[in-house]
């Protein structure tokens, strides 16, 4: 039962952040309780190293790489402009990044959004003098609900798409999860104007568009956005085929460009968020070493529930998203909803669960990890463990009623 000690560790110093007169990063917390699971024999270092999933790194690798050439380059700031110059107050401007980001993670897939968007939203707080935390709030929880109507919007659903035998992924999604995804979208909107009032009213905002920095870079990351674009378009078209497509090749093709071809190349992996990467890894070890105890897979065994049910569905992957993480609880379930020949409801209620429950606590999904740890490298600023589950925990219960209203008595 070692790993659950250290796991617990892990939450209360990533929810105080300091002990005495050390403070924390997120990353090394994580890292330390994956050190601490090494040492203690609860996982060899062999099946440590198989346990780091490649695809997600490679994948986090190449997005970093890209969205530090987009930042480098002016081009991002120039983006910025373009899309966000409609938001005529802060209350427009906060509907446009909900929306903004959760149909473009359906896209594009939530972590992607996460990298690309937290620059956005640092520089969108300083030129309209708000806090950046109420904006980055808002990108982390309209790429995580945005993420849940598409089978392409975060690993998790991809894996139900592809392992839970959905027909025509794309039209179920859409047909079950449309609708509430776009409620649960206004939801966060709502919540968030009703914990920063003072951030959001409707005083008109003045928008400035940003010089390019280096046009050579810019045309670099303008190809790479291109390349994101096509490989996507073609993602969509091969789910479902046994064409191996991951999505790690479209993250490492468009980071090629500005990598191989920029004279600023060293000057890009320098300021590559390497730490990130540093806590995905040790979180893959130490999630694998909880894994291993088959505490967590008892309990689920030991309920006597209707595990095929959507209620029973949504209850246990809110709780089990937040300790095991929503991939592995997709995995552990998938398997047992097959055996009981559950419908396409069951298979959409996991979908829409595990990934909302990333909007209860900052561990419930990577994108909230990314925004921070970026948001922390590169402006000091962050969100803490309490500020994000005020409001994030009344978000979670309102998303999952919504989802298991539309789900079952729809």
């Amino acid at each position: 039962m070692l790993p659950i000690i250290i796991l617990f560790v892990v939450f209360i110093l990533i929810s105080v952040r300091q002990v005495g007169g050390v403070r924390f990063e997120i990353w090394q917390v994580m890292a330390l309780g994956a050190l601490a699971a090494l040492l203690t024999g609860s996982i060899s270092c062999s099946e440590a190293w198989r346990s780091i999933d490649l695809d997600v790194i490679g994948f986090l690798f190449g997005m970093f790489a890209l969205g530090q050439a987009l930042e480098l380059s002016g081009y991002l700031s120039h983006l910025e402009y373009k899309i966000f110059r409609r938001a005529g107050s802060g209350r427009q401007l906060l509907l446009l990044v909900i929306f903004g980001a959760g149909f473009a993670s359906a896209l594009l897939m939530n972590d992607t959004i996460a990298i690309v968007g937290t620059p956005v939203m640092l520089l969108l707080a300083k030129k309209h003098d708000m806090t950046p935390k109420a904006l980055l709030l808002a990108l982390a929880f309209g790429v995580t609900i945005g993420s849940a109507a598409s089978p392409i919007g975060n690993p998790q659903n991809l894996l139900i798409a592809l392992k839970g035998g959905v027909t025509d992924p794309f039209v179920t999604f859409f047909r079950y999860l449309a609708a509430p995804t776009v409620i649960n979208l206004f939801a966060a909107f709502f919540l968030l104007r009703f914990f920063y009032p003072d951030e959001f009213k409707s005083k008109s905002l003045t928008h400035s568009q940003e010089p390019i920095k280096d046009h050579k870079m810019s045309v670099l990351c303008r190809i790479s956005l291109v390349v994101i674009i096509c490989m996507v378009a073609f993602k969509i078209y091969a789910v479902g085929s046994t064409l191996d497509f991951r999505l790690t090749y479209i993250a490492l093709f468009a980071a090629l460009p500005v990598i191989l071809f920029s004279r600023r190349r060293l000057e890009i992996l320098k300021k590559t968020d390497w730490s990130t990467l540093v806590f995905f890894a040790s979180m893959f070890i130490l999630m694998k070493s909880v894994w291993n105890t088959g505490f967590f897979q008892g309990l689920l065994a030991e309920t006597g529930v209707n595990i095929a049910s959507v209620g029973a569905i949504t209850a246990v992957s809110v709780v089990l998203s937040q300790f095991i993480s929503n991939v592995p609880l997709a995995a552990l379930y998938l398997p047992m909803l097959a055996h009981l020949k559950a419908e396409p409801r069951a298979l959409m209620a996991l979908a829409a669960a595990s990934t909302v429950a990333g909007n209860f606590f900052i561990l419930g999904a990577a994108s909230n990890v990314i925004i921070i740890q970026t948001a922390e490298k590169r402006a000091g600023k962050t969100i803490t463990f309490w500020e994000f589950l005020r409001v994030g925990a009344p978000l979670t219960l309102i998303n999952c009623f919504v989802y298991w209203f539309f789900l079952t008595l729809l």
